[in-house]
């Protein structure tokens, strides 16, 4: 197989939900999912309202105990698809690079290849995505008795939505299994990735310990990892709207967010910063190895410079204005440097922040509910004209 076969074949997209949404036209390339999502979030959502205002309780569906139903289907279903659509290319983008740049050497590729194609056949299969589907339908069956789903009103089957009838059982039955169903199968695919990437480590790879990105060549493993925020977001806004139905109904104190938020960053650091650590071994060999060779090569090249210029005396064979020697040994100095703060995971400080804003944006809303908007400038305002 050629290369650009081999890089073209590599996707996380498939699925019989993939292929449910090409076969209604809501799939339009690799990067068109949002369609689907929309399908996926609204329709369940406008049937939703719809029997709720048949039933007369339109103003309690949307109060501020339903809004983690809303958020559910509204902004995170079409999240889930978003995240697919812009990740995607980037996956494919990055076994490019690995291949383009000689990281996975020529000799590597055979088994490359079989990884790519073990990956597709495993996002194409109908079980995984059965198991899935069998999973959030088993929760919905069991979750009111194992208190899975929470105690907030529009969670707990007992309190409001007891009062909903048919809308309480589109919810229960339809919507929220449909969201179990979507995240598994998410989770499932952030599996396959984090395999497939383990796989590649497992390869022998021709990592350079000078490159310019300080990661030996896996450095797009950053802007791949990047792309998971909208996926980050959509999680943190679930739990902020959870946050806000437990405060409004009184079961939960606006205090007991703050170790909230410390679990939520938690599980988004081993969600999608800890599989960038599988190639950590390596890039920590690669720099010990890239220390040491560089080290006796600028030991060699720095005596040799010291006796052509420094000698006693001096034996120079060409004037020392403009000598190509002084910017060799600048250029060498560089590369230590660059080998001295290679990182050991292929990320850097940037992708941490843009993961910790993603997860914390959708938590500032929060402030309205202990600090109201309208009583915050009602004081500033006094404190400004002495009122």
């Amino acid at each position: 197989m050629e290369k650009h076969e081999i890089i073209d074949e590599f996707s996380l997209l498939g699925g019989p939900l993939h292929r449910l949404g090409c076969r209604f036209g809501l799939v339009r390339g690799r990067a068109g999912m949002v369609p689907l999502g929309l399908a996926l979030g609204w329709v369940p959502w406008i049937v939703l309202v719809a029997l709720a205002f048949i039933e007369g309780i339109g103003q309690q569906i949307f109060s501020l105990s339903m809004i983690g139903g809303h958020v559910r289907l509204l902004l995170v279903i079409p999240l889930f698809f978003l995240c697919e659509s812009i990740l995607d290319p980037r996956l494919t983008s990055f076994v490019r690079t690995i291949v383009d740049s000689g990281v996975v050497p020529r000799k590597e590729l055979p088994a490359l290849e079989s990884e790519i194609a073990r990956i597709g056949r495993w996002k194409d299969a109908w079980l995984a995505e059965a198991i899935c589907l069998l999973v959030a339908v088993l929760l919905s069956l069991i979750g009111p008795q194992l208190h899975l789903s929470g105690s907030t009103a529009s969670l707990d089957p007992n309190r409001a939505l007891s009062d909903l009838n048919l809308a309480a059982q589109w919810y229960w039955i339809v919507c929220l299994t449909l969201f179990r169903f979507l995240m598994l199968r998410w989770l499932w695919r952030l599996g396959l990735w984090c395999y497939f990437l383990w796989r590649v480590s497992r390869l022998k790879l021709d990592l350079i310990p000078t490159h310019p990105d300080y990661a030996a060549g896996l450095g797009y493993l950053e802007v791949v990892h990047a792309h998971f925020t909208p996926l980050i977001f959509g999680l943190s806004a679930l739990q902020s709207a959870s946050f806000a139905e437990e405060i409004s109904t009184g079961s939960m104190a606006f205090e007991a967010i703050y170790p909230a938020i410390a679990v939520i960053l938690a599980v988004d650091a081993v969600l999608f910063l800890a599989p960038l650590f599988i190639f950590s071994t390596k890039l920590w060999a690669c720099r010990i190895k890239g220390l040491s060779d560089y080290m006796a090569f600028a030991s060699r090249y720095v005596s040799g410079f010291d006796s052509k210029w420094l000698g006693n005396p001096p034996t120079p064979q060409e004037p020392l204005l403009g000598t190509a020697d002084l910017q060799s040994l600048a250029d060498l100095g560089n590369s230590i440097d660059v080998v001295r703060n290679m990182r050991w995971v292929p990320m850097s400080l940037r992708l941490v922040k843009d993961i910790v804003l993603a997860a914390l944006l959708p938590l500032v809303p929060l402030l309205l509910l202990k600090y109201p908007v309208a009583e915050l400038a009602e004081k500033f305002v006094a404190r400004l004209t002495g009122l």
